[in-house]
């Protein structure tokens, strides 16, 4: 494969890879029943007047399926943390015990699960949007160095390389999603 066209490939499979991660972070963030420290990655703190991730203030762990504890590192920044809490409007009610908080995570209803599903479905149908897209600008490149005097074989070659790679893709997204499915649904 010419250098032309391997850099047009490299860079669809970077753009590509750059989409399954997003993917994993954000089925991340939608729980399936099991507390989880990464449940409250997206809670901003005012910590001194600047807007701060929580895990940047606290020990955020979580002992066993049903809690999580936060142990903030300044014990006055308590009550800052617990409004951050209920304020990102996670479900979420921490009781606040001096030292620490706790946040008992409540069993997920069979409705509850069926949304889970549908979010989930949503986010991978976004990350397969984002791989073809990935895929037309790479093959919109490899147009590009035709008119640039790349031999047409050449191209047509990158553009099937091209599209194996989008199915290859696609078809992680699709085996990450039955796997997130299966463990939403688990009770």
């Amino acid at each position: 494969m010419l250098e032309e066209c391997q850099l047009v490939y490299d860079d669809v499979m970077e753009n590509m890879e750059k989409s399954i991660h997003h993917l994993q972070r954000e089925f991340q963030s939608i729980r399936a029943g099991k507390a989880s420290p990464s449940m409250l990655d997206g809670v901003m703190v005012d910590f001194y007047g600047v807007s701060t991730p929580i895990n940047q203030t606290s020990n955020v762990t979580s002992p066993d399926p049903r809690q999580i504890i936060v142990q903030p590192w300044d014990k006055s920044q308590i009550s800052n943390i617990e409004k951050a809490i209920m304020a990102a409007n996670l479900g979420f009610n921490p009781k606040n015990e001096g030292e620490v908080l706790r946040i008992i995570v409540p069993a997920v209803t069979e409705e509850r699960r069926k949304d889970l599903v549908k979010q989930a479905k949503s986010e991978a149908e976004d990350a397969k949007i984002a791989i073809r897209n990935s895929r037309r600008s790479g093959n919109d490149e490899a147009k590009q160095l035709e008119k640039e005097g790349v031999a047409e074989d050449d191209v047509k070659k990158l553009q099937d390389d091209i599209q194996k790679l989008t199915d290859d893709f696609v078809s992680k997204v699709d085996k990450l999603f039955d796997a997130k499915e299966k463990d939403i649904m688990t009770i």
